[in-house]
């Protein structure tokens, strides 16, 4: 059996592509998308019908800014539709970055998106809603799942970022790896091995903490630079996969040991953390790689999502 293969038994594969004929190839049970990734896909000729039909879409706005509004909502949603023929099981599909800091904003642009997938047929719980971990992203999530909205929690780099979207009933939350080892190589001068990946253990942390406790959201690895550590965390509830390396893990053979495992996690003595907005503030602060990371996170999507614009504007 090929490693993707053998990691499929502990761990559910997502696909962390807007291109849809890439996720065909591999069968996800799940797929993720972001802005950059729209972006990267939508500058494909064999999307242009997705293009095309968000533009008609947005000409329904009075103003400009509403026609572009619109229009890309559509264009998110129309990816996701078509990604959603292919996996048997939930897209995510991510809030304007700009919203970051703004739960009311965020809630209205995740029923937006919610509207726009129900218009299409799709029903909401094949839907996951990516919001920033700030601590506005939080809350926002919290109203959210209320009613019924699934949210993804992303851009996460620390335990308490974790902790503050468990206490809002996140569906799920999407920690990353390969942001956290480029901090750390940077910071060090030099490379690390899987195992001593900062990265993976971060992930590992959270995932600890959350089966120790009894947490119900689900651990969504994310943003990987290497299969390895794709490797050290099987047995993550999911992980979301780039196709290079879906790739990689399909060419190659071997057993893939269990890593993590809740009932593991159940035996450490790993005691509860109350996170307050005081608290998530000053932990977050006193993390200089998470602060870094999340800020420069939210202004690169804020920025891909930008240049998407720019493209769509002269074809509207």
């Amino acid at each position: 059996m090929s490693k993707l293969d053998e990691l499929k038994k502990y761990t559910t594969i997502v696909a962390d592509t807007g291109e849809i004929e890439e996720i065909k190839k591999f069968k996800p049970t799940d797929a993720t998308t972001n802005p950059s990734l729209i972006f990267k896909a939508a500058g494909l000729p064999e999307y242009q019908f997705l293009i095309q039909d968000a533009i008609t879409f947005g000409k329904k706005g009075k103003t400009k800014s509403e026609r572009m509004t619109l229009t890309v909502d559509k264009l998110f949603v129309n990816f996701g539709v078509e990604i959603l023929k292919i996996v048997p099981g939930r897209v995510s599909t991510e809030v304007d970055a700009r919203l970051s800091f703004d739960v009311e904003g965020s809630i209205k642009k995740a029923h937006d998106l919610i509207a726009l997938y129900e218009a299409a047929g799709i029903d909401r719980k094949r839907v996951l809603i990516k919001l920033a971990s700030t601590w506005e992203g939080a809350q926002a999530a919290k109203v959210l799942e209320k009613e019924g909205i699934h949210c993804n929690l992303t851009l996460m780099f620390s335990l308490p970022q974790a902790i503050a979207c468990a206490d809002a009933g996140a569906t799920l939350i999407s920690p990353f790896v390969g942001r956290i080892l480029d901090w750390h190589k940077k910071a060090a001068g030099r490379d690390f091995a899987p195992a001593e990946d900062p990265g993976v253990h971060s992930v590992t942390e959270i995932y600890n903490y959350y089966k120790k406790q009894g947490i119900k959201t689900q651990v969504m690895g994310a943003s990987f630079r290497n299969s390895g550590e794709i490797l050290e965390l099987a047995g993550c509830d999911l992980l979301t996969i780039a196709p290079t390396l879906l790739k990689e893990l399909e060419s190659a053979t071997g057993d893939v040991p269990r890593k993590l495992d809740p009932a593991k996690s159940k035996s450490m003595e790993i005691h509860p953390l109350k996170i307050d907005q005081k608290t998530f503030h000053w932990l977050l602060c006193d993390n200089a790689m998470a602060v870094e990371k999340l800020m420069e996170g939210i202004r690169n999507f804020a920025h891909d999502l930008m240049k998407l614009e720019k493209m769509l504007e002269p074809l509207m």
